[in-house]
């Protein structure tokens, strides 16, 4: 959630600066009207307290003269004001829900690094890993998933719906072969594993910006006010909300491995095939705590953590920086790592690495003590470190043989009991 006071103090520039996400964000002049109504009705109540306890010492005074009419009199007075207080206080309340309702679905602002663009084909390519040669040969995933009985389409379908898959033999033991790979690389670089619930309640999804913005895209259980987590970036991020962490505890990098959930609302007709797009997938996530004066730095460390796995399984990749139209709602920058997917001739995002600055901090009161004892908002960012299902992908598609087996990269065939192909 974006700082109410910087909003209406840089008004204007607020505005400018929202405005590269490509929307009309004209509404917030309404915050700066509400803040206003705010700020007399503080100042109306807070008279209206100075002469209450004014009154009320004169009561004391008149009791102690024994004066009892005349004490009477000021006590309905004092019932009078209380009364007015209440009306003024129930009216803050509803202009500061009415703020709060504004700003809980205004996006971030977009840092000035990030590119002005309005969509994906406004993204700047950074960098590029690893060689990439078309070949028509190549087969898509599906394809070669079905023919190896890895994958089976059409049970996930008899047991769930569309877009959901049942893995078996080979294609289970690769996926957690690559969760073990992953989590114990990523421990390497300082990440603490994290085991977390997949089940939050709704004030967790709403720390992280998921509510109410996204809502139609999650799974709700509404018997238990439970919501299935869309990535574990939801209750890894939540896991300090409302402390006030050290700051000399700050970096601190958790990862965590769990099945992720989405309802893929906007996404009709889109990767209908395949393991790309699915309602239940499975990921490892990287998130950081951070200072507010160290987080671009540990976002672009983030990145390079993302890239070493690849690098190890060595699978071309490249690295794309969002434009402002592009990002996340709760992203002031973000980084996309696209693995090249030779079936489908093309490269396909398998990791997001965004930093949130004090975005989501705000909305958890999250904050840390600076050696000068103040108190500060903690900087958050997240990333996919990485999506196993779209590995797996990339795995299948960059790895096939012509006798129609896959090799198994050379870095996790010691997850795999020294097994270097699936035949």
């Amino acid at each position: 959630m974006l700082d109410q006071k910087k909003v209406v103090e840089n008004l204007d520039e607020v505005i400018k600066k929202l405005s590269r996400r490509q929307d009309d964000f004209s509404y917030l002049q309404d915050v700066k009207k509400l803040s206003e109504q705010r700020r007399e009705l503080i100042v109306k109540s807070e008279k209206l307290k100075e002469q209450r306890n004014l009154e009320s010492k004169k009561v004391g005074t008149l009791v102690a003269e024994k004066k009892d009419h005349e004490a009477a009199k000021i006590k309905e007075i004092i019932v009078t004001m209380k009364k007015e207080m209440d009306i003024i206080d129930n009216q803050l309340n509803q202009v500061e829900e009415k703020i709060r309702a504004i700003l809980e679905v205004t996006p971030n602002i977009p840092d000035d690094s990030v590119p002005t663009g309005q969509d994906e084909n406004d993204n700047l390519e950074v960098r590029k890993w690893g060689k990439v040669t078309p070949n028509p040969k190549i087969k898509e995933h599906w394809e070669v998933a079905s023919k190896l009985d890895i994958i089976d389409f059409e049970r996930g379908t008899k047991l769930s719906g569309s877009r959901f898959v049942v893995y078996k033999g080979m294609g289970a033991k690769l996926e957690r072969a690559l969760m073990n790979f992953m989590l114990d690389e990523h421990a390497k670089r300082g990440y603490i594993e994290i085991e977390t619930p997949i089940l939050v309640q709704p004030q967790i999804m709403y720390g992280t910006g998921n509510l109410p913005k996204f809502r139609e895209d999650t799974y709700y259980i509404e018997k238990d006010n439970l919501y299935l987590i869309p990535t574990a970036e939801v209750p890894l991020t939540n896991l300090y909300r409302e402390e006030i962490l050290a700051g000399k505890d700050l970096p601190i990098y958790h990862t965590a491995y769990t099945p992720c959930f989405r309802q893929e609302a906007g996404s009709a007709g889109r990767d209908t095939k395949g393991i790309i797009r699915l309602h239940q997938f499975r990921k490892v996530e990287m998130v950081k705590f951070t200072k507010a004066e160290n987080s671009f730095d540990e976002l672009e460390k983030m990145v390079l953590d993302v890239e070493k796995i690849l690098q190890l399984l060595e699978i071309p990749y490249r690295v794309i920086l969002l434009c402002s139209g592009d990002m996340g709602f709760s992203s002031a920058k973000t980084y996309d790592i696209e693995v090249w997917m030779p079936g489908q001739n093309k490269y396909r995002e398998i990791s997001s690495c965004s930093n949130c600055l004090d975005f989501q901090s705000r909305r958890m009161k999250m904050r840390y003590r600076d050696d000068n004892n103040e108190t500060n908002f903690v900087h958050t960012l997240n990333g996919s470190g990485l999506a196993v299902d779209r590995l797996i992908v990339a795995i299948l598609e960059n790895y096939q043989n012509e006798d129609g087996t896959i090799s198994i990269p050379k870095r996790i065939q010691s997850y795999l009991q020294g097994q270097t192909v699936i035949p």
